[in-house]
C-alpha cells in the first residue's frame, strides 16, 4: 500500500532534549524527522507530536518544535501514545487511516506506539531514517518485529514521492529542488 497524503498524519515520538544526545546517530535521525516534517507543513499533512515525562527528558528539540503546532504537542507518561486517553481520541478525530511514525526510541515508545496502532486498524508506516534509538541494535530489532507486525518501513524519499503523486506541481517543484545534483 502507498502512503496518501490525504489519508496520513504524521506522528513525532519524543525526540526531546534530554534524551536525544543519547541516541545513536541522534543528529542525523533528528534532521530525517525535521526533513519529513517540512515536507507535512508544505502538504497540509496534519502532525502531532508527543513528549515523554517532559519534567524529566526536556521538550521537543527546538528545530522540530517549530513545525509542530503548539497545541499538537501532547505529554504522556504510558511508552504507547495510544495508551493515553488524549492522545487516542485526537489521533481518532483526525479521521485519519495512516500513521507515520518518526522518532524516538524505536524499540520502545515507537515500537509500542505503532504496535497499538495496528492493533486499533491503522495503516502504520515507520520512516527508517527518521526513528533512533540508544542502540542501533535495537533499532534494528525493533524495526524488524514492526515490519514482521505489518508496519511498512519506508525511507523519507518514499514517503515524499508518494505524497506527491506526480512531477509537475508546485509542491513537487519546491519540494524536490535539492534531490537531483
Amino acid at each position: 500500500m502507498l502512503v496518501k497524503q490525504n489519508e496520513s498524519l504524521v506522528l513525532l515520538i519524543d525526540m526531546q532534549e534530554k534524551l536525544a544526545p543519547a541516541i545513536d546517530q541522534g543528529k542525523e535521525v533528528e534532521q530525517a524527522a525535521a526533513w519529513v516534517l517540512q515536507i507535512a507543513v508544505q502538504l497540509d499533512v496534519p502532525v502531532l507530536a508527543t513528549e515523554q515525562y517532559p519534567q524529566g527528558l526536556g521538550v521537543t528539540l527546538p528545530a522540530l518544535a517549530e513545525l509542530v503546532p503548539e497545541d499538537c504537542v501532547m505529554e504522556k507518561i504510558h511508552f504507547s501514545a495510544l495508551r493515553e486517553p488524549l492522545i487516542a481520541e485526537r489521533l481518532k478525530l483526525s479521521g485519519k487511516t495512516q500513521l507515520v511514525i518518526i522518532g524516538t526510541e524505536t524499540h520502545v515508545c515507537v515500537l509500542q506506539t505503532a504496535m497499538d496502532a495496528l492493533a486499533a486498524g491503522y495503516q502504520v508506516f515507520i520512516v527508517e531514517e527518521a526513528v533512533g534509538s540508544r542502540t542501533e541494535q535495537n533499532r534494528q530489532l525493533a524495526l524488524l518485529r514492526l515490519q514482521q507486525a505489518g508496519a511498512q518501513i519506508i525511507s523519507k524519499e518514499m514517503l515524499a514521492f508518494e505524497w506527491l503523486d506526480k512531477a509537475g506541481t508546485d509542491n513537487f517543484r519546491t519540494i524536490s529542488k535539492g534531490w537531483i545534483r
